[in-house]
């Protein structure tokens, strides 16, 4: 396995690569001979970058057809094209290649920062209109075999996800160079699927096995879902008030407007006294105040909800050409019935990967109306579960999601068995013949939730189960503000103090935020020197602290720290549409940048805890917790 990253400027180009296998290091100048070499060498090998999927694969096969790279960067990056689109000539380039960026995508130089790495940047410009000094090659040399030393640790961080490409594409006999494709892509090729344009996206329809009666207009919202959308668009385009530009936008005899209306569209109803809302994306249902509840509560869980329907009710896509999917299904049930966590992994992605894929046009898989089908029908047989759970007595909705539900009833065997006999029907009556459509019946003994996103539970067990970005279990490549995370559950689970866990932890890069500069800003600035102080009102009284000199940087990204010291200003972002500078969200009215490699670093003297006590504090309230 080769790991590699391209620079490229308009005289030169640079290639480090790291052989993992060898521990030999090829940092390539120029040389197209070079890089022929070292590509025939290892021409059957797997060659791993960060986002070259979208860029240095392109790179690196237009080197070796003979072209200029720097005329594929700026049809790329200038202009914006695909990199295949370039040159026919690139099919012939046979690569291995394996992106290892996450998606959804994050900058490589972010996940540096969680790991806490240096995340300082290369001062060479891209756009320099020359050829470059030795000493301007060194430096890009540099840091391009940082970003590379960097990608092998994101790509141990993610190996698990590597893992499981390659276990698809050894399942099913697939070509190496698919351990590059999209698991979507992967899936289709999995199934045999013939592009086919089937004309009948909105022609979708209901399940038998739905049981409404309360809830029945809901249903009835979907059923009319089109009409309603045409006739809603006709009345934006037709209203005067409405803006010219959002009139023209609204027209709905235009096909992707008219689309793109469609699935924006939501219904939003009170469902056993919880708010919910209906769409086409999911269902989704909570409470709107916080809550923190004990007693006998029950995850609602549909195990493999969207592939079980799918099978079930013949809704797989029709461009299918074999009945691989529900070998995958078959496949996966098995493994994780046996404990299998890790030989299950590739055949749960590629169960997942499908519903994406029937809903992606250029995709051989593309089959929406299916998708629709599985999408509506599965929140409606939801729905149908919560109407008849209903007839507890006592029973509470905490939250509704996609795909599942957690409940609360009263701690007696009665209402147990009346939620477990409720549950038996419903799945006897939603399974087929085809397929199981099973509900797991998880045992909670105390839940904290902010919204449905953002909760925290307990079970009898004494496990934890957490969601959303105040709570989620952080991990090396995914670690902002992680003192924060760990001080919230520390107190929701043990009743740790908020300002124990702060005041006790002396490692410096549990306290980092990290901040990237967009590309509608131009530079930063750090309001660091000497501050004035003055005061603004008449009957209440302000102290406003201001800066008369700023710090300016060019680099993207950027590791911040709360500072106690005055003399540390805020980090602002600048050269915006809106001229003046904006301070960067969730950061602090003082603080330090700390943009050197942070591991082992103790926490400094000026590092201003109580910052960050506060804002935990103010998290806590969110989920209802007065600490």
């Amino acid at each position: 396995m080769l790991f590699y990253d391209f620079e490229v400027f308009k005289e030169d180009w640079i290639v480090v690569v790291i052989d993992s296998r060898t521990q030999k290091e090829h940092v390539i100048v120029n040389s197209k001979d070079e890089l022929q070499t070292l590509y025939e060498a290892n021409k059957y090998d797997i060659w791993v970058g960060y986002n070259n999927r979208h860029y240095d694969v392109y790179i690196f096969k237009a080197i070796l057809c003979g072209f200029n790279p720097k005329e594929i960067n700026d049809w790329i990056i200038v202009d914006g094209k695909e990199g295949w689109a370039f040159s026919g000539q690139l099919r012939n380039i046979q690569l291995n290649n394996f992106d290892v960026m996450p998606n959804p995508p994050i900058g490589l130089k972010t996940l540096e920062g969680f790991l806490g790495s240096n995340i300082k940047e290369t001062e060479v410009p891209f756009n320099i209109n020359r050829k470059l000094t030795q000493q301007e090659l060194e430096q890009t040399i540099f840091y391009c075999r940082h970003d590379v030393e960097q990608t092998i640790k994101v790509f141990i961080e993610r190996k698990a996800e590597f893992e499981a490409q390659y276990g698809i594409v050894k399942a099913f006999n697939l070509p190496l160079n698919m351990i590059g494709y999209t698991e979507a892509r992967i899936t289709a090729q999995v199934l045999g699927c013939v592009k086919q344009d089937f004309n009948d996206e909105f022609d979708y329809f209901f399940l038998p096995c739905i049981r409404l009666n309360k809830y029945a207009y809901v249903m009835e919202w979907f059923r009319k879902a089109a009409l309603d959308c045409t006739r809603e668009m006709k009345a934006k385009y037709a209203d005067p008030k409405t803006k010219t530009a959002e009139r023209y936008k609204y027209n709905s005899d235009d096909e992707f407007w008219w689309k793109n209306y469609f699935y924006k569209r939501s219904f939003e109803t009170v469902v056993a006294g919880i708010p919910h809302t209906f769409g086409f994306g999911g269902l989704h249902g909570a409470t709107e105040k916080p809550i923190h509840k004990k007693g006998q509560l029950i995850h609602v869980d549909v195990g493999s909800y969207y592939p079980s329907i799918l099978i079930a009710w013949g809704l797989v896509t029709r461009a299918a050409t074999n009945d691989n999917y529900k070998v995958v299904y078959d496949t996966r049930m098995q493994l994780k019935a046996e404990g299998k966590k890790k030989e299950q992994a590739p055949y749960k992605k590629l169960l997942n990967a499908l519903s994406g894929a029937m809903k992606d046009k250029t995709n051989p898989a593309f089959d929406p109306r299916n998708n629709n089908c599985m999408c509506i029908n599965g929140q409606l047989m939801l729905l149908d579960l919560i109407e008849h759970l209903e007839i507890i007595q006592g029973f509470e909705l905490i939250q509704s999601n996609t795909d599942g539900l957690i409940v609360w009833i009263p701690d007696t065997d009665e209402a147990f068995r009346q939620l477990d006999d409720i549950c038996y029907e419903w799945e006897c009556r939603c399974s087929t013949s085809k397929c199981n459509i099973s509900l797991g019946l998880d045992t909670i003994s105390e839940i904290y939730q902010k919204d449905v996103n953002n909760y925290l539970w307990i079970d009898t067990e004494g496990g934890i189960e957490r969601k959303g970005k105040y709570v989620k279990e952080l991990s090396k490549i995914d670690n902002d503000l992680p003192i924060l995370n760990t001080a919230l559950v520390e107190y929701m689970v043990h009743g740790t103090p908020i300002e124990q866990t702060i005041n006790s932890c002396k490692e410096l890069m549990q306290f980092q935020k990290l901040v990237k500069l967009s590309d509608a800003y131009k530079w930063v600035e750090h309001e660091h020197c000497q501050p004035e102080y003055s005061t603004t009102g008449s009957k209440i009284i302000k102290q406003v602290i201001s800066y008369r000199k700023t710090i300016r940087y060019s680099y993207k990204s950027y590791r911040v720290f709360a500072s106690s010291d005055a003399e540390d200003g805020r980090i602002l972002k600048a050269g915006g549409k809106r001229g003046k500078p904006e301070k960067f969200a969730d950061t602090p009215e003082h603080c330090f940048i700390f943009n050197d490699d942070v591991n082992g670093v103790e926490c400094p003297a000026k590092l201003d805890k109580n910052w960050y006590i506060d804002l935990a504090k103010k998290r806590l309230k969110q989920f209802g917790i007065l600490s």
